[in-house]
């Protein structure tokens, strides 16, 4: 693609965006496009009355003379089209994308031509708060006078990479949120090459998707598949990530829980309330402070992959654990958002998978007033039965949403004597169940443990819903 300018790199070519959805993904690329020359058409499976807030940020922007084909996809878009856009909810082996000539994504249109140093992040659960974190001591760091250029943060953290494309140099850094899907839809690509890799917490997700959980952490190793002896991998202390440190090229670096055996380079936590240390030659320095504004051991988990990552890149000590002690968190994720009646409310509404709302419940010191449950994805709901026991001394009646993820889960909480209420249809329904075993003192918080299909667009969206119906009632 050398030689190419930015106003000639996709003149006249005819291509199909295939899923402009709700993300932001396809309607950037869609914008992206657009804006350089080619003949677009956009086709999605869902009506034009779904996808109307996307239809419309597209028209605003500018971008015309745009076709749309929607509530269906046609062959001949796919046939005769130079190059289809894919989004990642896509399965690959989907019988249109075998008819296309050439297959892209965002993120690969994105990696063709982005001059920016790449901080790369993937994970089960944790990789937003870790991206998250990563971009907040970055833009510190420029604001401090640190780092020349500014610090970007996209991928599937709902902001497409392509958004901010245009405006990069070779002095900026971007954090990118990468999932299995996007990762998959790279692979053989060879345009993957990260400066720093983290691997955050690998749980059993997406089985309705993948066939094995090794197909699933096979789309995890592409993260670091481009990385040479420049670069440095980060990964958990557990069997996934050392099998991940193993097979890495780039330098490797352990996050653990506990103090690291000598001549293993890496960091660890000084237990449940302690700090975040790391070892530089033989000393030991607070890289993650004790105390931080989000709660939960598996934040500082996080925030101690992020800061080995800040290290490596020659951020000093002080600043990085400073900065840390700073970051508020992030939308959806443990969020605080409302305090009424002495009663604190969560939204933790990204907290997709049993192991997730397990972590939510251990969060916590306080009484707490649990929504759970939602659509299932072939998952092991074991792990949220047993923290709920094990908290049942401080742990309200659950309040279940609708789904056949809480029809799975009942006959679990039934047989632990595990007290409940629901499932519940309607949000207000769910608020409204909460509001009544709650107290002053008590933390109401969101944490599906569920996908969001059924009652919701997607996750994000129970999200919003959730911290409206809130405000609304509370």
């Amino acid at each position: 693609m050398q030689g190419e300018t930015k106003q000639n790199r996709y003149s006249g070519m005819k291509v199909t965006v295939m899923g402009l959805g709700l993300h932001g993904g396809g309607l950037e690329s869609a914008r992206y496009l657009a804006g350089h020359g080619a003949i677009l058409t956009v086709t999605d499976l869902r009506d034009e009355t779904v996808l109307a807030p996307s239809i419309e940020k597209l028209e605003q922007s500018g971008a015309s003379s745009i076709r749309y084909v929607l509530g269906r996809h046609e062959d001949d878009d796919f046939k005769n089209a130079d190059m289809v856009i894919k989004n990642p909810g896509v399965k690959p082996d989907s019988p249109f994308l075998r008819m296309a000539r050439r297959v892209e994504t965002d993120i690969s249109l994105f990696l063709a031509y982005s001059p920016a140093r790449l901080i790369a992040v993937t994970g089960s659960k944790g990789k937003s708060s870790t991206a998250s974190s990563l971009h907040w001591v970055l833009s510190e760091a420029r604001e401090a006078g640190l780092l020349p250029g500014q610090a970007r943060l996209g991928g599937n953290i709902t902001v497409s990479p392509l958004s901010f494309l245009e405006d990069l140099t070779a002095d900026d850094d971007v954090v990118l949120e990468l999932s299995s899907w996007q990762l998959g839809d790279l692979r053989g690509r060879l345009c993957l090459k990260p400066r720093a890799a983290v691997l955050t917490a690998i749980m059993r997700d997406h089985q309705n998707w993948y066939g094995s959980m090794e197909d699933y952490v096979a789309d995890k190793r592409i993260i670091y598949q481009g990385q040479d002896e420049g670069d440095v991998t980060i990964a958990q202390d557990d069997d996934w990530g050392r099998s991940f440190l193993r097979e890495t090229r780039a330098r490797p670096l352990v996050a653990a829980t506990r103090p690291l055996p000598p001549g293993v380079s890496g960091g660890w936590l000084s237990g449940p309330g302690g700090t975040g240390l790391a070892r530089l030659g033989d000393t030991a320095v607070e890289l993650v402070p004790a105390k931080l504004l989000t709660p939960g051991l598996h934040q500082k988990q996080n925030l101690l992959s992020a800061a080995l990552a800040l290290l490596d890149l020659g951020l000093p000590v002080d600043f990085i654990r400073d900065s840390l002690g700073r970051f508020p968190g992030i939308e959806h994720r443990l969020e605080f958002f409302h305090e009424a009646g002495g009663i604190r409310f969560y939204n933790d509404t990204t907290a997709t998978i049993p192991e997730a709302a397990a972590a939510a419940i251990n969060a916590f010191d306080t009484p707490l007033v649990l929504v759970s449950g939602g659509t299932d994805k072939n998952l092991d709901f074991s792990p949220l039965v047993s923290a709920a026991a094990q908290s049942q001394n401080r742990l309200a009646p659950l309040v279940l949403l609708a789904g056949t993820g809480s029809d799975k889960l009942r006959p679990l909480l039934d047989a632990a004597a595990i007290p409940y209420r629901g499932p519940f249809d309607s949000l207000d329904a769910a608020v409204h169940a909460a509001l009544a075993v709650a107290h002053s003192g008590d933390a109401v918080v969101l944490s599906p443990g569920c996908a969001s299909f059924g009652m919701f667009l997607n996750e994000f969206d129970r999200g919003r819903r959730w911290k409206e119906a809130v405000r609304r009632m509370a």
